[in-house]
């Protein structure tokens, strides 16, 4: 399992995954989820994958290759005139890697099933960011959903539903999804850090702030520790239950 997160923000979009895939609790290793393709001035592009290791493998090495690739006829990230562009071509690219997989036709498997979040901004465009299904379709953020989770997704969520803010600063939503994360790391094994994020501007077209977190991170452990903290003192402070007005 994993779990990423992409916000979109009025300033601009985060975009935060984690590191851990696992295939049993004896089975448990870390790998890369989150990809970028930057083209300084141009376009800046972020995916992150969540689902099965090898489709989802599959797919950024297909979009890599394409990417290379000098022939017209072939789809490219580079190449597509605008983030809906990009999303359609990703969304094919992992019909294409589910359906070769599939045991019949298009009908995807779902051992091999697997989801992704694409956002970034390409000139000419607003910045913009999708979910794909293993079908190949998408939806897109927008003002009532202003953000998008994918992988293991319900211990995280009530935080970002009751505090995230389109008007937030960057640094302010790279503590809110700490936080989620942290929630999501403390109930379920098979998300871990270290944690990717990247941080993107919107009319920048390249990438200022990318990094990850390691687990000894003392920022991280602060907002851990403290999140605890505070939950239980803000649990302290609600009104108390009497059984005698029942």
């Amino acid at each position: 399992m994993t779990y990423c997160v992409g916000l979109m923000l009025k300033e601009g979009m985060v975009f935060m995954s984690d590191t851990r895939t696992n295939a049993g609790v004896d089975n448990i290793s870390t790998f890369r989820k989150m990809f970028a393709w930057d083209v300084p001035g141009d376009r800046s592009i972020t995916i992150m994958t969540a689902g099965n290791l090898a489709t989802t493998q599959a797919v950024i090495s297909l979009l890599e290759e394409r990417s290379k690739a000098v022939e017209e006829r072939n789809p490219s990230l580079l190449k597509a005139e605008s983030m809906f562009q990009v999303a359609t071509l990703v969304g094919d690219t992992l019909k294409e890697v589910i359906s070769d997989n599939a045991e019949e036709g298009q009908r995807a498997d779902s051992g091999f099933n697997a989801t992704i979040l694409v956002g970034g901004q390409i000139k000419g465009g607003a910045h913009r960011l999708f979910m794909i299904y293993p079908e190949g379709n998408f939806i897109e953020a927008s003002a009532d959903t202003p953000f998008f989770q994918i992988g293991e997704t319900k211990y995280g969520r009530p935080i970002l539903v009751r505090a995230f803010d389109p008007e937030m600063s960057f640094d302010d939503a790279v503590k809110l999804l700490l936080v989620s994360f942290d929630s999501t790391i403390k109930a379920n094994l098979s998300v871990d850090l270290p944690l990717d994020v990247r941080v993107y501007k919107t009319d920048s077209y390249e990438c200022e702030h990318a990094f990850r977190i390691e687990a000894n991170d003392p920022y991280y452990l602060d907002i851990s520790d403290g999140w605890g903290g505070a939950l239980k003192e803000a649990f302290g402070r609600l009104p108390d239950f009497d059984l005698n007005k029942t």
